[in-house]
């Protein structure tokens, strides 16, 4: 999706270029293309003899997981909803259940690289339980947003929180912004209102106008809300952890995961939904046995989605991840209209080609803020 390379003859003397002059520049750009896949290929094969073949393999297994896991999970949650799910605090709940596969992932890690586990301070202790806070009202926020828009839609809207990453990561982190990220931000949200052109046509028949437009508006804040806990997770580790290593990053997604799970837990139990399960089981399509699988299979697809969301950031970089984001992107909204049925109008296509651009123009600038750190 980056621009491609290529050579512009300069403008001095460019018109003394006679005809045979060009003749014989032009067979140039093809050696030159042939030199650069050249190069190209010798600097991936001697990245790849840096690493071992352990981490290509959990690399590999990371990237998939957040191609595969993530549009998985947003797809059950629509699935939920269709098959006659009504409660957006058991969808909520959901998300952050699967946290002990986190520990399951961090345990090992102490072992292997010999280190013991970050002591725990006050301020510690409660930027996880903001954090946990924040974390569980995000999730309600997007089960809203699910509950009232096709997963394709859905899933587009989310990417809006690229958007507010980079503005909290600009405000509060004082992250670098570039003329390719800020024409990043221009594109996503320019997908985001031709998404809202055609609420007409990409309404279930038993959702109302209003409810498609809270849907549309909790997707949003949803999305606004998952930027600023990406932003001050990044300032919880400048400030408070000093360091950044992968078994510290699991630890803070271990007790992030843990207090939003207690606080999405109350909120289950004191709106009675949680007692409502069983009834709610009985007249799911498909049983009971129906209902506990889709529940069960959304917490361990959206942790594993985050799980391998960590590990790419880690043995590769944030501009990879940032691929696989923009890649998963249309995955969920394929697999929406493939298994769903979900729409697929010219608005929403427009939407997803703008979106992809916005991601490659995001791609572009983090990578040339990287270029500069470095």
């Amino acid at each position: 999706m980056l621009n491609p390379m290529h050579k512009t003859p300069t403008s001095t003397g460019l018109g003394e270029v006679t005809g045979d002059r060009m003749e014989e520049a032009s067979p140039e750009p093809s050696v030159s293309f042939w030199s650069q896949i050249s190069t190209f290929k010798t600097r991936v094969w001697e990245a790849y003899k840096r690493k071992s073949t352990s981490h290509w393999v959990l690399l590999f297994l990371s990237s998939a997981a957040m191609l595969v896991a993530f549009p998985a999970s947003s797809i059950l949650s629509r699935l939920y909803y269709s098959n006659g799910g009504t409660s957006e605090w058991i969808v909520s709940w959901v998300a952050v259940a699967g946290w002990p596969l986190t520990a399951l992932m961090l345990f090992p890690t102490y072992f292997f690289s010999k280190t013991l586990p970050t002591p725990l301070n006050l301020k510690l202790i409660l930027s996880y339980i903001v954090l946990g806070f924040l974390s569980a009202a995000d999730n309600l926020m997007y089960a809203y947003a699910y509950a009232y828009l096709p997963a394709s839609t859905a899933a587009l809207i989310a990417s809006t929180s690229l958007v507010f990453s980079a503005l909290f990561g600009y405000l509060l982190v004082k992250n670098k912004l570039n003329a390719s990220i800020i024409n990043a931000i221009v594109f996503i949200t320019a997908a985001m209102t031709i998404i809202a052109l055609d609420s007409s046509s990409d309404t279930y028949g038993n959702i109302t106008t209003s409810q498609y437009i809270m849907g549309y508006i909790w997707d949003i804040l949803g999305s606004a809300l998952h930027g600023l806990i990406f932003a001050l997770s990044e300032l919880v580790f400048v400030k408070l952890l000093g360091r950044r290593s992968f078994h510290v990053v699991l630890e803070q997604q271990l007790m992030v995961s843990l207090f939003a799970f207690v606080f999405t837990t109350i909120g289950v139990i004191v709106s009675g939904d949680f007692q409502g399960m069983k009834s709610e089981a009985k007249s799911f399509k498909g049983g009971s046995t129906s209902y506990i699988l889709v529940l069960i299979w959304s917490a361990i697809t959206f942790q594993l989605g985050v799980l391998g969301a960590t590990a790419v950031l880690f043995l590769a970089s944030t501009v990879l991840a940032g691929v696989l984001n923009a890649i998963r992107v249309p995955l969920t909204s394929i697999a929406a209209v493939i298994l769903l049925h979900d729409s697929m109008s010219s608005f929403k296509i427009l939407s997803l080609v703008v979106t992809f651009w916005g991601f490659g123009s995001y791609i572009y600038g983090s990578s040339s803020v990287s270029k500069e750190s470095s």
